[in-house]
């Protein structure tokens, strides 16, 4: 066999297979599975057709994987002419696109015809999934629907819905096309076969001979209760006549008999005492001295093997043996208990076949109920219209719809790096903070997910989403834009790709890097908001010691003003507004002393020592982005890391902007303006630097700037009279 001749795109640093033509699905089965991006995905938390998950999972495990999507490729080629249609996801089937080249496929032709007459569209050459769908319900309200699946229907005899109720409640049942629990032959054979087996079994045992007749099943029972006890009791007897220095330790010591606080012993207590008072008789009294816990069993007892007691009151160990032994064919039938016939069903059973009476059913009956009921079966199905056959057509319109699509979001992720498609995983669009995240996943355990999808680099919001009583949990990734005002607490809205808004709430967050522009700014967020907890702790502080001194005042209203302590702090201002002046005109010398030129690198220097090491951090980790954790922590398995570049961060999250053509007025009539007081603030900054200028000016820092340059004649004068 020829290899197939495979393209693959190089994007998310994989690798992945692109589908140009019907061929590339067909021999998909050659392709390696380490090439595929996914190994299996979850059946649940994804924005795909339900049904045709379900139809997918053949194992009803919950679980697409690879041999699921092959088996359906390979089911589908016998069945369609071509997978055009798979190709371009046509949602409609057209009859012509039937094999008719078998008898299945002349036979799924004939049913399809058939449904599209029977819902008045003789002249329709195509089948749709609504199509299907209103044939399962017309044929779901009838008895016989070609589904071999027959419900307790009042439309049955008596007897027959009692057949197959009980059928249900021990064998199981599966669903009809009505959705109602039924049974098949399997399960009508099983039943009837587990009645004859089980009534067979009563009847051995009804023909077993013991002397008690008719209460040898509750001696039996009684038998398997005391027998315990009594071998225990008749054992201590024999002890006590091997050993009589025993007898008292053999009795029930003094310490076990001490009541517990209500006064009483409890039962637990009690079982664990011997039967009776220990002695060296070898007779069990019936009547006196038990075990208050076992007397009332015992009492039962003696009365129902009374007939084989010497002493009606005693009972000796060659009878208690004698009345086992009698027993013992009964015992053998008894612990022989059939097996019944079990099937896998989809409805478990729900009780024993013991638990049917036993003049419901007899042998001639149950084969009767039988024999009607393969009728019926054979009946149902000579249906036109086969309910087998209306699921394959039904499985070939959904396959053909979204194969195609899955394939894209299973052997590669390519709706999810089109930048024009969503993904199957991706659920919906998160609003929040001016932002709008469109990579949101399913979660069910936010402990479990975070674990995982922690390793993914990506920045996640759990949210809480609620609406009209429903409720589900989301992971959304924010990869574009700062992360200052994203806390746990904050509110969203959270919108499904059906357009229903939920309202979202930010429940827990997991840090990382957003942006290069959020590592850039993070610098200086933490330097302000180092300065602004410094002069809160400054203004709390001189507060707090304005508060006492006042208080102090108050209370000592005579305190006379130190002049010598004020004179030490004025000292000390000056000092510091004098270190202040110096350190300034030290850092203005050093910037005048520059050239022009080296100003902006001074700058550049600056802003690279400070911002620097926080934006190659965040590159390094932004370039760490996969989306592979966040898929395996909701259930996918992914064979890659799947990478998020810069780009499709930028993407995925996008922030708040203007319309093209809109003007914006940046004058807020709400935000009063005092004229007067930004003229004072312009011109004391003008003022400033005036006095600096000259300052600097006065002190000759200036002058290597505006010195004029001498002529060559005066340099050369100059340095002839120095010489």
């Amino acid at each position: 066999m020829m290899s197939h001749m495979w393209t693959f795109q190089r994007v998310g640093g994989l690798d992945q297979v692109v589908f140009k033509s019907a061929d590339d699905i067909i021999d998909l089965p050659q392709l390696d599975p380490k090439l595929w991006v996914a190994l299996s995905c979850p059946t649940t938390g994804l924005d795909f057709d339900e049904r045709t998950l379900a139809l997918l999972d053949d194992d009803k495990d919950g679980r697409i994987r690879i041999p699921d999507i092959l088996n359906a490729i390979n089911w589908i080629k016998d069945k369609l002419v071509s997978f055009d249609n798979i190709l371009t996801s046509r949602p409609t089937l057209p009859l012509s696109e039937i094999n008719t080249s078998t008898e299945q496929g002349k036979k799924l032709l004939i049913t399809a015809r058939s449904i599209l007459a029977n819902l008045g569209k003789n002249q329709a050459e195509s089948l749709t999934q609504d199509d299907v769908q209103q044939s399962f319900k017309i044929n779901a309200s009838k008895l016989y629907n070609g589904d071999l699946i027959f419900p307790a229907s009042a439309q049955l005899p008596t007897q027959m819905q009692s057949f197959i109720e009980f059928a249900i409640k021990t064998v199981g049942a599966e669903k009809d096309m009505s959705g109602q629990d039924g049974i098949t032959l399997d399960i009508a054979k099983a039943f009837a076969s587990n009645i004859k087996i089980w009534q067979q079994w009563q009847t051995d045992i009804n023909n077993t001979q013991t002397p008690f007749g008719a209460n040898r099943a509750e001696i039996w029972k009684l038998i398997q209760l005391l027998k315990p006890k009594i071998d225990d009791y008749f054992l201590r007897v024999e002890l006590a006549q091997y050993a009589p220095q025993a007898q008292s330790s053999l009795n029930v010591d003094e310490k076990y008999i001490v009541p517990n606080q209500n006064g009483l012993l409890s039962n637990e207590a009690l079982a664990q005492l011997p039967l009776s008072k220990i002695d060296n008789s070898l007779t069990l009294d019936l009547v006196n001295g038990l075990n208050p816990l076992w007397k009332d069993k015992i009492s039962r007892f003696k009365t129902l093997v009374a007939t084989s007691l010497t002493n009606p009151n005693q009972l000796s160990q060659s009878e208690w043996k004698a009345i086992q032994h009698s027993l013992e064919g009964y015992a053998t039938l008894i612990n022989s208990k059939p097996e019944m016939v079990k099937l896998n069903v989809t409805t478990n059973p729900t009780e024993s076949i013991e638990d049917i009476p036993n003049q419901l059913f007899n042998g001639t009956t149950i084969d009767d109920l039988l024999l009607e009921f393969e009728k019926m079966i054979e009946q149902d199905s000579k249906t036109p219209i086969s309910a087998s056959d209306v699921l394959v057509l039904e499985k070939l319109v959904l396959f053909q719809k979204h194969l195609y699509r899955l394939l894209v979001n299973f052997a590669s992720f390519a709706d999810f790096f089109s930048l024009e498609k969503r993904a199957a995983f991706q659920l919906g669009k998160l609003y929040i903070d001016g932002r709008c995240a469109t990579l949101c996943v399913a979660v069910e355990n936010i402990a479990k997910h975070s674990t995982m999808a922690n390793y993914s680099e990506l920045c996640l919001l759990y949210c809480e989403c609620t609406r009209l009583g429903e409720k589900q949990t989301i992971a959304a990734a924010i990869t574009a834009g700062q992360g200052d005002l994203l806390i746990e607490g904050r509110n969203g809205v959270f919108i499904d790709n059906d357009g229903n808004d939920w309202d979202a709430n930010v429940v827990k967050m997991i840090t990382k890097p957003i942006s290069i522009q959020q590592a850039i700014w993070a610098p200086y967020q933490r330097i302000g908001r180092l300065i602004t907890e410094q002069i809160n702790k400054w203004a709390t502080s001189k507060d707090a010691d304005i508060e006492k001194s006042s208080e102090k005042v108050i209370q000592q209203p005579e305190t006379k003003f130190d002049i010598g302590k004020s004179v030490g702090i004025f000292a000390a201002i000056g000092l510091a507004v004098g270190a202040i002046g110096t350190a300034l005109a030290t850092l203005f010398q050093a910037i005048f002393s520059l050239t022009w030129w080296q100003f902006p690198l001074v700058f550049i220097g600056l802003f690279l020592i400070i911002s620097g090491p926080s934006v190659v951090l965040a590159w390094l980790k932004l370039r760490r982005r996969t989306l592979g954790p966040l898929l395996e922590a909701s259930g996918w398995a992914i064979n890659g890391q799947v990478k998020i570049n810069l780009l499709l961060g930028r993407l995925l999250t996008s922030k708040a902007e203007l319309p093209e053509n809109a003007k914006r007025n940046l004058r807020d009539p709400l935000k009063r303006r005092n004229k007067k007081l930004t003229i004072a603030f312009w011109l004391a900054i003008v003022l400033g630097i005036a006095i600096s200028g000259g300052w600097l000016w006065y002190k000759g820092y200036f002058n290597q700037y505006f010195e004029p340059e001498k002529s060559s004649v005066q340099k050369n004068t100059t340095t002839t009279s120095e010489k």
